[in-house]
């Protein structure tokens, strides 16, 4: 699915499931240091420059932001989308 797919998905699930206490949100990782795009590769450096941080993100950071989407604290967050990229896309 593309983004703009994936976000369409996600408000009308926010709506569909809302009324059941349900929330839904979805969450962009911008460049990630992972196995499959490491932070050491030859195009690093050139996402670097893209992301305002000036460095990648690692798994955690968007693990805390899943974390945090699960709490009671974001009991009223339902059908945003939440981008972790370093401000890639601000």
């Amino acid at each position: 699915m593309t983004k703009a797919a994936l976000q369409a998905f996600n408000r009308g699930l926010a709506r569909e499931l809302g009324p059941r206490d349900i929330t839904v949100n979805l969450v962009q990782p911008g460049s990630t240091n992972t196995d499959a795009n490491p932070e050491t590769s030859e195009f690093a450096d050139f996402q670097r420059s893209l992301i305002p941080l000036g460095r990648f993100g690692q798994p955690e950071d968007v693990a805390a932001a899943v974390a945090f989407l699960a709490t009671p604290a974001a009991r009223q967050i339902n059908g945003t989308i939440l981008t972790v990229d370093g401000g890639a896309l601000a």
